[in-house]
C-alpha cells in the first residue's frame, strides 16, 4: 500500500517512507550512548578533576556546538531550498559525523580533554545539519494529516535503535569496574577493559558504524527532490530566500508563536538529555554499566510513548502532545533535581540511606528512575509532535528554509541552558543548583506553548 502526498499528486512508496524514517533509527546512537548514557558521562567522570568541573565543560562545548548550528542551519537550509537537493549535504556531513565518532576512541583516561570535546563538536553539528535536510524531506514524502503518526514511529524507531546499541554495550562490551563482567555476566567481547574506559570509549566507532550502514536505505530508496540551481547561484538565491522567510514570519503569527515558544522550551529539553546522565554519574557514582541499563529503561518507555503519541497526534494534535509532555517534562526535571542520596523533593520525603546490593540499590537511586520514566515517556513525542507542527504548516518548496529555522530555533539559545547550568554549577560549586536552571526554561516554554495556537494544514493559511 502507497501513500499518496497530495502535495506533489505523487505516490510514495512505503520503501521510500521507510527509509526516511530508518535516519532517525541511523542517528539515534549518537545522542543515546555518546550525548546521554555512556561516553558523556565517561568524559566527565574520567577525563576531567572533578564532576563538577567536568559538567561545566561539558556543557561549555554543547553551548559551542549550539551557537555554530543556530548560526547556520538556516543559511544551509535556504541554500537546500535553491539546489533542491538533500542527499549531496546530508552525505558531506555524514562523513564529518562518522570520522569523528571514530576517533573518539583515542579518548583515553589522561588524555587531551580538548580532542575528545573537538570530536563531540563537529560530530553533533554534523548531526544537527544532516536532520535540517532530512526533516526538510518530509512534506515532499508524508501527507499533512499523516505528518504527526509518521514521526512520531521515526523518532520511536530512533530510540529502538538507540536501545539496541545501548543493550549491546552493557550486555556484551561494560564490564563491571569491580568484577570484570557484563550485565550478562560474561567477559567482556575483544577484551576490553573497564579500567582504561574501553567499554565507554568503544561507543564512538560503533554509533559511527551504525549511522553508516542504516543511512544507506534513506540514500537508496527515498526520492530526492529535483536537482535545482548550481551551487553558487543557490547561494545567493538561498541567503535572498531567507531574508524574505524572516519577514514573512510575521504574516504568519501561528508559526511564530510555535517557534519562538519551541526555542525556549527545547533548551530545557536539550539541557536535560545531554546532562541527566552525567548529573546521575557524579551524583551516585554510576558506571558505564549503571547508565546504560537506566539508558535502556528510559528508552523502552521512550519507544512506548512514541508509538502512543503517534495516535495521539492524529486525534488531538500536535499541540495537545507537546504540552502534554512538556508538562511530564517539567514535573520530572523538578523531580531529579529535588533528590539525592538519602531526600527526594528538597527532603520533603525522606528515603533510607541503605545499599540493599546490586545495581541502583538505594532508594534515592529507585526514586531517580522512577522520574526518569516521566523523561522517557515525554522526551520523544515533545520533538516528533514539534516536527510534525511544523510540517503540517507549510509548503514543501520551502520546507529547507523553514525547517532550517526550526532548527535555528531549537538550537539558536540553545547556549543558553547548557551556559547557565556551567555558571550556576561553576558559582556554586553544586551540580544540583546548576541543574535546577532547567526548570525555568521548561516552565517559561510551556506556558508560551498555551498561546500557540494549532498547526493548519499547509496551504491553508497560517
Amino acid at each position: 500500500m502507497a501513500i499518496e502526498t497530495k502535495t506533489e499528486g505523487a505516490r510514495t512508496s512505503r520503501l521510500a517512507i521507510g527509509g526516511w524514517m530508518l535516519f532517525d533509527w541511523a542517528a539515534q546512537p549518537l545522542f543515546t550512548v555518546i550525548t546521554t548514557f555512556i561516553f558523556g558521562p565517561y568524559l566527565v567522570s574520567r577525563l576531567t578533576e572533578d564532576h563538577a568541573a567536568g559538567q561545566a565543560a561539558w556543557s561549555y562545548t554543547l553551548t559551542i556546538s549550539g551557537i555554530i548550528i543556530a548560526l547556520l542551519s538556516p543559511v544551509l537550509g535556504s541554500i537546500a531550498d535553491a539546489t533542491g537537493r538533500r542527499k549531496p549535504w546530508i552525505g558531506g556531513f555524514a562523513i564529518i559525523q562518522i570520522l569523528s565518532l571514530a576517533a573518539l576512541w583515542f579518548a583515553v583516561p589522561g588524555s587531551s580533554l580538548v580532542f575528545a570535546l573537538t570530536m563531540i563538536v563537529l560530530a553533533s553539528v554534523a548531526a544537527e545539519f544532516s536532520i535540517v535536510f532530512n526533516d526538510s524531506m518530509m512534506p515532499r514524502l508524508v501527507p499533512p494529516q499523516e505528518a504527526g503518526r509518521i514521526s512520531n514511529i521515526a523518532w520511536g524507531l530512533g530510540y529502538l535503535g538507540g536501545m539496541i546499541v545501548l543493550i549491546a554495550v552493557v550486555a556484551l562490551l561494560a564490564g563491571n569496574p569491580e568484577t570484570g563482567k557484563t550485565a550478562l555476566g560474561i567477559e567482556p567481547l575483544f577484551g576490553l577493559d573497564p579500567a582504561t574506559g574501553d567499554d565507554a570509549r568503544v561507543t564512538g566507532p560503533i554509533s559511527a558504524l551504525w549511522y553508516l550502514v542504516f543511512i544507506l536505505p534513506m540514500f537508496l530508496f527515498t526520492p530526492d527532490q529535483a536537482r535545482g540551481l548550481p551551487i553558487r547561484a543557490a547561494v545567493t538565491s538561498g541567503m535572498s530566500e531567507l531574508k524574505s522567510t524572516f519577514r514573512e514570519l510575521k504574516a504568519r503569527p501561528g508559526i511564530l508563536r510555535f517557534l519562538v515558544a519551541r526555542m525556549v522550551y527545547q533548551d530545557g529539553v536539550n539541557g536535560l538529555l545531554a546532562l541527566g546522565g552525567t548529573f546521575a554519574a557524579g551524583m551516585f557514582a554510576w558506571q558505564t554499566l549503571e547508565l546504560g541499563i537506566y539508558g535502556i529503561i528510559l528508552n523502552v518507555v521512550a519507544i512506548g510513548g512514541c508509538l502512543y503519541a503517534s495516535r495521539l497526534d492524529t486525534r488531538l494534535g500536535s499541540k495537545t502532545v507537546v504540552m502534554a509532555s512538556l508538562f511530564c517534562l517539567l514535573i520530572a526535571t523538578i523531580g531529579i533535581v529535588s533528590t539525592g542520596p538519602g531526600f527526594t523533593l528538597f527532603g520533603l520525603i525522606p528515603l533510607p540511606t541503605a545499599d540493599s546490593g546490586g545495581l541502583f540499590g538505594t532508594a534515592a537511586e529507585k526514586a531517580y528512575i522512577l522520574y526518569g520514566l516521566l523523561v522517557g515517556v515525554a522526551f520523544g513525542p515533545v520533538q516528533a509532535s514539534a516536527r510534525s507542527y511544523l510540517a503540517r504548516s507549510i509548503a514543501p518548496e520551502e520546507a529547507g528554509r523553514y525547517f532550517g529555522i526550526y532548527a535555528l530555533t531549537g538550537r539558536a539559545t540553545s547556549f543558553a541552558a547548557p551556559l547557565s547550568v556551567a555558571l550556576v554549577t561553576s558559582a556554586t560549586g553544586s551540580a544540583r543548583a546548576g541543574m535546577a536552571m532547567l526548570v525555568i526554561f521548561l516552565a517559561v516554554g510551556f506556558l508560551a506553548m498555551i498561546r500557540t495556537p494549532y498547526p493548519a494544514y499547509r496551504l491553508q493559511g497560517n
